[in-house]
């Protein structure tokens, strides 16, 4: 019997203490640390080759690559003193990997000759078959997860999978909604603007009124300057407008002046242009990003809730415990990383272009007579700042979001009443890898890209325990005896889809 893993009790944590069966016959609690035994060194030789056939094959060789990573990380991941094994035949990848590659081809070539009822089509299409794809893609890679001999299941029925993943269809009709509604405003937009610069014509005076307006003043006689002064430049504007319309055809065949192409050039955009933004516009879009935001946080929350809890190994189901509010305040703070982030991104930014700004200031006063290295050094050294500031700002908080949601899942799952897990995952430690990985990325070019993978892969399984209720021998032999009574009902929909991408 293993020990008991003294790190894995936590403050606050109220799990009975791990203790030897008692006289009762109460079974003893058996910790088990997860581990991780790959190597950067040797995993860069697995993606070295993956991405240079990949690129030699024009990315047919994504199923291989992806093979290969997948049972690389598997076998080296140990459970109780036993690896995982990724069992996946090649020809299920292939397939999946093949039908994706075609809608994707059809979409890119429809869109290109112009074909926007057959991108609408496909779209639609995608978005109807995602429930079945993404449940297909989750029956693939548990059905294909090894420990011990024994299998995972998913075993959610369709109407489930589709009852899960109603904010799918929510985020479409939001934004079919909002295109509606922004479409209405800009046809009202327009339609003012067309108004209002087709009554600036026809009230502001051209540039020859003054010309014709001095005309009928020597025949002063009469009662009819006044009248006149009016009805001219109501008809000369009339007739200019139809000199440019008139020019901006011929101007296709190169008979209009130059001031006349200058005339409609002018005028004639204005008229087609789209509005200026207004703001029930702007409402309109940030609430339909809001609701988004909500409906993939529920999407989310719903597929994990639903992978777990009809994931079965055996004869034991999966056990859920977090609510969506869990999920929320994990997003929230999310959010919270990322704006404190970009302010100090900006603030560090601002600090660059001040020193640069006051760098050229006393380069002045003292007469310099160029621009001095420096402070080119210094604002190229701004702009790179600035460039890579939205990135650099949601790295961390996407490395967060990752971190904190892995702490939620793992310390509030468990399969049945006889196994459950812990996880002392730091977030922010696992935040600073992750800063650390793409600054050494950056530096080499992307050639860390391996060695931040498994960094990453081993802190996260690394801090995972699996404490299991009673021995271990005895339990994998109850499961055993368990998957041999329904072990066929999970090789349906077997389709590789979850590595694709």
């Amino acid at each position: 019997m293993h020990d008991p893993d003294p790190s894995a009790a936590g403050a606050g944590d109220t799990r009975p203490p791990e203790t030897p069966a008692s006289s009762s016959g109460t079974p003893a609690i058996e910790a088990h640390r997860i581990g991780f035994s790959g190597d950067g060194g040797v995993y860069f030789g697995v993606w070295i080759v993956n991405v240079l056939l990949t690129i030699i094959t024009l990315g047919l060789y994504t199923p291989w690559a992806r093979r290969r990573t997948a049972r690389y990380f598997y076998g080296h991941t140990d459970v109780a003193g036993q690896p995982l094994e990724f069992t996946a035949g090649i020809r299920s990848m292939v397939v999946g990997f093949v039908l994706f590659a075609l809608l994707y081809i059809a979409m890119e070539v429809a869109g290109n000759l112009g074909q926007d009822w057959v991108v609408g089509v496909i779209m639609l299409g995608a978005v109807l078959l995602a429930p079945w794809l993404w449940g297909s893609a989750m029956r693939f890679r548990l059905f294909h997860t090894r420990w011990r001999g024994l299998r995972l299941h998913f075993g959610a029925r369709w109407r489930e999978v589709y009852a899960a993943s109603w904010p799918v269809f929510a985020i479409a009709a939001v934004w079919v909604a909002a295109g509606l509604a922004l479409s209405q405003m800009i046809d009202r937009a327009q339609a003012e603007q067309r108004a209002s610069q087709a009554q600036e014509a026809l009230q502001a005076p051209s540039p020859e009124a003054p010309i014709a307006s001095a005309e009928p003043e020597p025949a002063q006689e009469g009662e009819e300057p006044e009248l006149t002064e009016e009805e001219l430049a109501e008809i000369q504007a009339a007739i200019e407008a139809a000199t440019r319309a008139a020019g901006e055809e011929g101007s296709e065949e190169g008979d209009a002046s130059p001031a006349e192409d200058g005339d409609s050039s002018g005028e004639a955009p204005d008229l087609d242009s789209l509005p200026r933004p207004t703001w029930p516009m702007a409402g309109v879009a940030l609430a339909a990003l809001f609701l988004s935001f909500l409906c993939f946080i529920r999407l989310e929350f719903n597929y994990k809730r639903l992978l777990v809890s009809r994931t079965r190994i055996g004869g034991q189901v999966g056990r859920w415990k977090p609510v969506f509010n869990d999920f929320l305040r994990v997003w929230l703070a999310t959010v919270g990383v990322f704006l404190l982030t970009a302010l100090a991104i900006a603030a560090l930014t601002s600090l660059i272009v001040l020193l640069a700004g006051l760098g050229a200031v006393l380069n002045a006063m003292g007469g310099g007579s160029g621009r001095s290295a420096g402070m080119v050094l210094l604002f190229m050294l701004a702009f790179f700042v600035g460039f890579f500031g939205l990135f650099l700002a949601g790295s961390p908080a996407l490395a967060y979001r990752e971190a904190r949601m892995f702490q939620l899942m793992w310390n509030n799952i468990g399969l049945g009443q006889v196994a459950r897990f812990r996880s002392e995952l730091k977030p922010m430690a696992f935040v600073w890898l992750r800063i650390k990985n793409i600054l050494l990325g950056m530096i080499t070019f992307g050639f860390y890209r391996p060695f931040a993978r498994v960094a990453e892969y081993r802190m996260k399984a690394e801090s995972v325990t699996l404490h299991i209720k009673g021995e271990l021998d005895q339990l994998v032999g109850q499961l055993e005896a368990q998957q041999k009574e329904g072990f066929g009902d999970a090789v349906a929909d077997a389709l590789g889809l979850d590595l694709v991408g």
